[in-house]
């Protein structure tokens, strides 16, 4: 299970590798949510991602022989790019799962880096199942997105800077709203806060429809989404949370938010007028929780994680001629 000295460990075998994102904030952003807001642009790392923490924590973490083997993982596209970046900077092979749906840019992306791509359906098809088999065809290690330790130590690295930059700014409570798939981002930042900022709390953010979640924390068990495809948050779109990341956050997160399209584009137009950043859907539901959820928060400064910038065009479009 992943540990406060796995972060710290993570950490160590990153630094050099990846950026320390900027923590954020905008005048008109506090005056929308009415209260103080400071965004965790995580939207600027490597790959346009967080994804790359969790990915370059995986690789580096094998066995010098096994990783030379080659790895495996299954995306929509943002652990696919940290993965294949992560991969081709310690020089071995990685085969790299992805939906047929995926962003363009995503797909792009991860080719780019010299990963070899393997397209699914996601409404007919079983990724784990193609994941499992050719890494047993071919010999490689498969890295998962979200249940996998040293992913989800990776991810907590972006915790132990959130702890950092918040005493920098002088803040010594608040909710850390945090977009929500499987689970690896907002674990690894709950696990993270809980050694160095105890008095932050994790509360996931997801859309409308997948909100599995926030369903599962308020059940107190596991519950699945209905629906796999549909929404334009396909980042966080998984069939529910990761058995590795939900006890962490049934333990340490609070009540979660679920949004709206409409709140996620506008959030989107938002951090991009005010904050000069670019944020995929996926990326946006904290902030979108922040900026139109507010009455469900009760402290006075929040930290809202932008996770991811790779959009399509006119998605991003669609975003700004809708809410710019």
């Amino acid at each position: 299970m992943t540990s406060i000295e796995m972060i710290v460990a993570a950490r160590a075998r990153l630094q050099g590798h990846v950026r320390r994102t900027p923590l954020l904030s905008s005048p008109f952003l506090d005056e929308v949510a009415g209260r103080r807001v400071f965004v965790k642009a995580e939207c600027l790392q490597h790959t346009g991602s967080f994804k790359f923490r969790g990915g370059w924590s995986a690789v580096s973490g094998l066995e010098p022989a096994v990783r030379r083997r080659g790895v495996i993982a299954f995306s929509s596209g943002n652990h696919a790019q940290g993965v294949a970046l992560a991969a081709a900077r310690h020089g071995v092979a990685a085969v790299i799962v992805m939906p047929a749906d995926a962003p363009k840019l995503k797909i792009e992306n991860t080719r780019a880096f010299g990963a070899e791509v393997v397209l699914y359906d996601r409404g007919t098809e079983d990724r784990d199942a193609i994941g499992a088999r050719l890494s047993e065809e071919r010999g490689l290690t498969l890295i998962r997105p979200f249940d996998e330790p040293l992913v989800i130590a990776g991810q907590g690295t972006s915790g132990l800077e959130i702890a950092e930059q918040a005493q920098e700014e002088g803040i010594a409570a608040a909710d850390v709203l945090v977009p929500c798939g499987g689970g690896g981002l907002s674990s690894g930042i709950a696990l993270a806060l809980e050694a160095t900022a105890p008095d932050f709390t994790v509360r996931t953010c997801e859309p409308e429809g997948f909100d599995d979640t926030a369903r599962s924390l308020m059940a107190g068990q596991i519950v699945r989404n209905a629906a796999m495809t549909g929404s334009i948050c396909d980042a966080i779109v998984t069939p529910e949370p990761g058995r590795i990341t939900f006890p962490i956050l049934k333990r340490l997160a609070g009540a979660g938010f679920v949004v709206t399209e409409d709140e996620v584009l506008h959030a989107m137009a938002l951090a991009f007028k005010r904050l000069k950043i670019i944020v995929e859907p996926g990326g946006a539901v904290a902030l979108a929780a922040v900026l139109f959820h507010g009455a469900a928060i009760d402290r006075d400064t929040v930290i809202a994680v932008t996770s991811g910038g790779n959009v399509d065009t006119d998605l991003f479009a669609l975003a700004l001629q809708r809410f710019g």
